[in-house]
């Protein structure tokens, strides 16, 4: 029987297997995916943050820099007939995005629901053009 190689299979194998060995060395840790689309109202950010309560998730601005961490606890490990089988990834995590100056820092929004995180980052008010009469002297 011949089997279909998959090379985009075999990238995602090697990429799983290089990031086993780097969580070896420096601990457990995943990174949430994460969509940032801007419209009228702001940029919205939501990162997939699943099994997390919204305690468990720090959401912090400091220096136009906006960090989202938090930690995703092991809860239970398979472990029948002497195999054990991990697939969820766990461990801290770290998310850092520099904010445009259009950003209004101080109205900065964040809920979760469903396992999402969203962050509303709203723009601030276009300051309006004034317009200066020139007066003859």
């Amino acid at each position: 029987m011949l089997n279909r190689w998959d090379p985009f299979a075999e990238i995602n194998r090697l990429q799983d297997q290089f990031r086993r060995n780097l969580d070896a060395e420096s601990g457990p840790s995943f990174t949430p995916a994460i969509n940032i689309y801007e419209d009228k109202e702001g940029i919205h950010l939501s990162a997939e943050v699943a099994g997390l309560k919204p305690e468990e998730v720090h959401v912090n601005i400091e220096n136009r820099v906006l960090t989202i961490s938090g930690e995703r606890k092991l809860e239970k490990a398979e472990n029948k007939d002497g195999y054990h089988r991990i697939e969820r990834s766990y461990g801290k995590f770290t998310r850092s995005f520099t904010l445009p100056d259009t950003v209004d820092g101080e109205k900065i929004a964040a809920t979760i629901k469903d396992g999402v995180l969203t962050v509303l980052l709203p723009k601030r008010a276009a300051s309006q053009p004034k317009k200066i009469n020139v007066n003859v002297a």
